[in-house]
């Protein structure tokens, strides 16, 4: 009994390991698509210094953020326009995303 709760446990964290991996690669692509113009590809060389990084950041940060955006209750005409579109699928997708790259705040990557 004992050892088949743990073959369940194992078998629940590696499917939600493989969902994230592919929020990280759609997240990826809208990233690219979307994001990359002004906050730089790598997510951290913005093309404006007042722009923030993204790369490292914390992803429920990121998603907050962006769903802020989405619903007004954080003004920013431009990312408004972005976040508007999005799906909640996509934000945490690009929070995925950006939460994995190395960046500033992370320690080891």
């Amino acid at each position: 009994m004992r050892q088949a709760m743990v073959v369940t446990l194992v078998l629940a964290l590696g499917t939600a390991g493989a969902a994230c991996a592919g929020d990280i690669e759609a997240g990826r692509k809208l990233a690219e698509a979307q994001c990359a113009a002004c906050h730089g590809k790598d997510g951290k060389s913005p093309v404006d210094p007042s722009y923030p990084i993204l790369a490292g950041q914390y992803p429920d940060y990121l998603a907050k953020a962006l769903t802020d955006y989405k619903t007004g209750a954080r003004k920013n005409p431009i990312m408004g326009g972005i976040a508007k579109p999005l799906s909640k699928r996509d934000i945490q997708a690009l929070a995925a995303y950006y939460g994995a790259l190395p960046g500033p705040l992370t320690h080891n990557k």
